[in-house]
C-alpha cells in the first residue's frame, strides 16, 4: 500500500501542527508539572515532548543520508529548545517533504539505527512512522495533561481537516 508524496506532506504537516499546539499547551505548566513522573519511558511531559522532537531530528538525518550518533541530549529537555529549536526542526522537514517525488517516495531508504543495526525500508513507511511515533507520544502527552486538571489540545487528524487542513 505505497502512500503518494502528497498524502506524507499532508501528514508531516498535521505533526507539526499538532506538536507545535502539545508545546504551546506545556508553556501553562509549572516546572513541577511539566516534570512530574508518570511513570512512563519518558516520565513527563518535557520528556515526552523532548523525546518526540529527538526522534523528529534522528528521522530526518537518516532521511538526509546522515548518520546521527545520538538521540537525545540534556539540552532537549528545556522548553526554549521545543520552542524555537523543534519549529526550525519542523521547517527543514518541510523543505525536505517539499522535494519529494511519488518515485522517491517508494525508494527504499538504508540506514543503520542508534544500536548499529542496518535497516532498508520504503521511505513511505518510515515517514509514516514518524507520524505515528509522533501521535502516540503526543496522546501520552494529552493524557498526562487531563490527569493534571488542564484540558489538552483537540490534536485528532479530524481536527486537523476540520481547520481546512490539506
Amino acid at each position: 500500500m505505497p502512500v503518494s508524496a502528497e498524502v506524507l506532506r499532508s501528514h508531516l504537516a498535521y505533526t507539526t501542527w499538532a506538536s507545535r499546539m502539545l508545546v504551546e499547551a506545556a508553556r501553562d505548566l509549572s516546572g513541577e508539572e511539566l516534570t512530574r513522573d508518570f511513570g512512563t519511558a519518558d516520565k513527563s511531559v518535557l520528556g515526552s515532548l523532548a523525546h518526540i522532537y529527538a526522534a523528529d531530528r534522528v528521522w530526518l538525518a537518516r532521511f538526509k543520508g546522515e548518520a546521527p550518533h545520538t538521540f537525545i541530549t540534556d539540552a532537549d529537555h528545556e522548553m526554549a529548545v521545543l520552542e524555537n529549536d523543534w519549529p526550525a526542526l519542523h521547517r527543514r522537514w518541510e523543505s525536505w517533504a517539499a522535494g519529494l517525488t511519488d518515485d522517491a517516495a517508494q525508494a527504499e531508504l538504508s540506514y543503520t539505527d542508534l544500536s548499529g543495526h542496518p535497516w532498508r525500508q520504503p521511505v513511505w513507511q518510515l515517514v509514516m512512522h514518524v507520524v505515528n511515533h509522533g501521535t502516540h507520544h503526543r496522546g501520552q502527552v494529552a493524557g498526562f495533561l487531563r490527569s493534571m486538571g488542564h484540558a489538552p489540545p483537540k490534536l485528532d487528524l479530524v481536527n486537523y481537516y476540520r481547520m481546512g487542513k490539506p
